[in-house]
């Protein structure tokens, strides 16, 4: 998950006229609908091509391999963030938007072919689907209309992602399994990540920074949707 950026040195797009503040929020929430696609179709390119085979076949069976490819994914997804959060260069921006939707394909090709392949694939995918896109819309509505500052959220999400991380090396490491509650531990910090950075994006963020707000939405998103997958993956077992 990629956390906001303070960007307090600008007018934030709360302190504008409606007009201008509602453009700013349709245009993130299109740029998030545009990165989804992109993942969408990464992720059939892989699948097509076989590559989605490949790097299961390849990280499946080796901790040590799972845990190189989750130090690539985590560099990688860094440097997305960073250069999405480069508000004052859109170019930089869509390219981390981009190169962030491409790495979530990489991450999710293992989990979406086991997942296919299973007797109730296509069932668990569209439950994971809605199950997501409610939750999203839900956790939108709140950040956007309540009066509470979130930005305690911050140092817990961090910790938090921090805390997931070592869990997951940890695991990979030493040879034991990830159960259900890490799996619903996930989801909810990516909850607290949603309803965060909605608020984020609503009081902090320029009305010309909608590349940049549209990034955090849509890390969160999809590892909360990498989640209800494993989740509901986990519970048909």
């Amino acid at each position: 998950m990629a956390y906001a950026q303070s960007t307090t040195q600008y007018i934030p797009a709360s302190n504008s006229d409606e007009a201008t503040r509602s453009a700013f929020l349709v245009r993130v929430y299109q740029h998030v609908a545009l990165a989804v696609l992109a993942f969408v179709a990464f992720e059939a390119v892989l699948f097509v091509t076989g590559l989605a085979d490949l790097i299961l076949d390849t990280f499946g069976g080796s901790n040590l391999l799972w845990l190189l490819l989750l130090g690539m994914m985590w560099m990688g997804g860094t440097l997305s963030a960073n250069a999405a959060m480069r508000i004052d260069n859109p170019s930089i921006q869509y390219a981390g938007l981009f190169g962030q939707a491409g790495i979530y394909a990489v991450v999710f090709a293992p989990l979406l072919r086991i997942v296919s392949d299973s007797a109730d694939g296509t069932n668990i995918l569209l439950q994971a689907t809605v199950i997501t896109l409610v939750g999203f819309a839900g956790l939108t509505v709140i950040g956007m209309t309540t009066s509470k500052d979130l930005s305690f959220f911050r140092p817990m999400l961090m910790w938090g992602g921090f805390a997931a991380l070592g869990l997951i090396v940890a695991g990979m490491i030493f040879g034991f399994q990830l159960g259900v509650w890490f799996s619903v531990g996930m989801i909810a910090l990516s909850g607290v990540s949603i309803l965060y950075q909605t608020q984020t994006i609503v009081r902090q963020f320029p009305a010309w920074a909608h590349v940049a707000a549209a990034l955090g939405l849509f890390s969160s998103l999809m590892t909360m949707f990498y989640y209800v997958v494993r989740l509901l993956a986990q519970l048909r077992r």
